[in-house]
């Protein structure tokens, strides 16, 4: 599989998130990155070797518009949620592999629960493609972020959980062919 860089100026002070442990980092304006992956809702760059993860609300550090938000219908039924909740989770990456978390199969389970006021509470398993992988509260994270922002969901647990434990066999078809395998 070929994958394209493109070259750009850090045009401002910004904070990026090391990768794979997370650690956040602060990259000053006036250096050079290459964008390696733009999908979902963050950039993965390389930044003098490392590499490291751009929310995409400071996607203007890099003279780039930041990515369009998941657009939701403002009148939800209940019924609708999971399948807009599995549809939302397809626009969360993994920052080193051009693949979603779905299609990855990092997500164990997702189910519901009904909340009073007619809300739903989500509750989510999911995985690391290594259990040591330092970006699963950032990957944890964006999931509440965008999963919270759909209609009729009140509240959501995501729990991390490593049994059984990923194996490629969990991905899905066109996770496999887009990685070329």
């Amino acid at each position: 599989m070929k994958r394209m860089r493109e070259d750009v100026l850090i045009n401002r002070p910004v904070t990026v998130e090391r990768i794979p442990d997370g650690t956040p980092m602060d990259l000053p304006g006036g250096g050079w990155a290459q964008v390696t992956q733009a999908l979902g809702s963050n950039f993965t760059l390389v930044v003098d070797g490392q590499l490291v993860r751009l929310k995409g609300s400071d996607a203007d550090a890099i003279g780039k518009e930041p990515p369009a938000q998941v657009e939701h219908p403002e009148n939800v039924e209940v019924e609708d949620v999971s399948e807009l909740i599995w549809n939302t989770l397809k626009t969360c990456y993994d920052p080193e592999i051009p693949v979603n978390i779905v299609d990855l199969g990092l997500v164990y389970r997702c189910d519901l629960e009904p909340m009073e006021g007619g809300d739903v509470r989500a509750l989510i398993d999911m995985t690391l493609t290594a259990p040591g992988c330092g970006m699963g509260e950032a990957i944890a994270d964006e999931v509440c972020d965008k999963v919270l922002a759909i209609p009729r969901v009140g509240e959501i647990t995501v729990n991390m959980v490593f049994d059984p434990p990923w194996d490629r066999s969990r991905m899905s078809e066109s996770a496999m062919l887009a990685l070329g395998m």
